[in-house]
């Protein structure tokens, strides 16, 4: 997931003479194929499949805490919440103005009271905002042709924090309506294990992880053979019915994605020694400082009065940046989970959500 989020993120940095949803139009051979790998594996698909293990997570802390009752488990949400939002938003602010953690803790205000829903009410709504997204409509945004905006390469810190806060509070507020689909379809999950005990649910993953993944990679074609330069853009009138096949077959690609990890998973899991699984879990378990830990490398980076590389890089050239930074952060992981050490923004939310006073030394 951190690894398809890099991937997603990062080219939205890079300026040339023509830029199209995202993805500079001057480049090689080699920058098409990896643009067309990109729009066609990542782009639209990695976000849905985090939505689910959102949802999927809040699901099992809303179980691991029920004896609380339900208003408390609520207010124990709503302090998660708080803390998204405030993380998130300076996030988006000093860092990255795409942040997603602000959209999640509104997301999850007004997902806490779907914790105790019925399960057909989450399979309806989850239904509802799937078709939302299957409408024509709207869809040229998804092959934009404008260059990166001034809140992604702010000239100076000042310019960063006047054209971010407001591109931010846009985000945080209306990003959610994107993630109610795969988060509600999460809490279902999340009630039955269904991820975490994959034997019970074999026949349900294989064909989530078939159907889910052939439909995103055969829906994803029309847009990114077109950001590959391999069509011409078509019209407007075509494009608001493939934007829409993009997006809703990514969700199901995010679902699917969901559901190959677990069944691989449970192959791995029994494996010794597994060195590799188990850095990438550390890597997991401190997602959100992983997270945060990749959009420093993005300012450092691409910001003009840093590094400045937003012209220089190549789609080719930042995408082997955004698969470093992964492995980077994998390694980072890796070393505190052996030196037992929790991620910091793992341990603040934690002792907020759970009111834990911080350990003593």
């Amino acid at each position: 997931m951190l690894l398809f989020i890099a991937l997603a993120n990062s080219h939205y940095f890079l300026r040339g003479t023509s830029v199209l949803g995202g993805y500079p139009q001057d480049g090689s051979a080699v920058d098409q194929v990896v643009t067309w790998l990109i729009a066609t594996v990542v782009d639209g698909r990695a976000f849905p499949m985090f939505g689910l293990l959102f949802g999927y997570g809040v699901a099992r802390i809303a179980h691991r805490q029920e004896t609380l009752g339900p208003r408390a488990v609520r207010r124990l949400l709503w302090r998660r919440s708080l803390v998204l939002v405030v993380v998130g938003f300076l996030h988006a602010v000093l860092l990255y103005a795409g942040d997603i953690l602000a959209a999640y803790g509104v997301l999850l205000f007004a997902g806490a009271w779907a914790v105790r829903w019925k399960d057909r009410w989450l399979l309806l709504t989850a239904l509802v905002f799937f078709l939302l997204h299957a409408l024509p409509g709207g869809g040229s945004l998804t092959i934009s042709s404008e260059p990166p905006h001034i809140s992604m390469l702010p000239p100076d810190p000042l310019s960063a924090v006047v054209h971010r806060a407001p591109v931010s509070l846009y985000v945080a507020l209306l990003g959610p309506l994107g993630f109610v689909c795969p988060f509600v379809l999460g809490l279902w999950a999340g009630r039955r294990r269904i991820l975490e005990q994959p034997q019970p649910h074999r026949g349900l993953l294989r064909g989530t992880a078939a159907v889910g993944i052939g439909a995103a990679l055969l829906g994803a074609q029309p847009i990114s053979l077109v950001l590959a330069g391999a069509l011409p853009v078509p019209d407007r009138a075509v494009l608001e019915l493939l934007g829409p096949l993009h997006d809703a077959t990514g969700i199901l690609g995010g679902l699917g994605y969901a559901a190959l990890l677990s069944l691989l998973a449970a192959r791995l899991g029994a494996r010794h020694p597994r060195p590799v699984v188990d850095a990438i879990a550390a890597a997991g378990e401190r997602s959100m400082t992983c997270y945060l830990a990749q959009s420093v490398v993005w300012a450092v980076t691409f910001t003009p009065f840093l590094l400045d590389l937003s012209g220089t890089l190549t789609v080719a050239g930042t995408a082997l940046l955004a698969a470093t930074t992964w492995l980077g952060t994998v390694a980072l992981a890796d070393r505190m989970r052996r030196t037992g050490h929790r991620g910091p923004f793992e341990v603040l939310i934690r002792r907020i959500t759970y009111r834990q006073p911080p350990r003593p030394g």
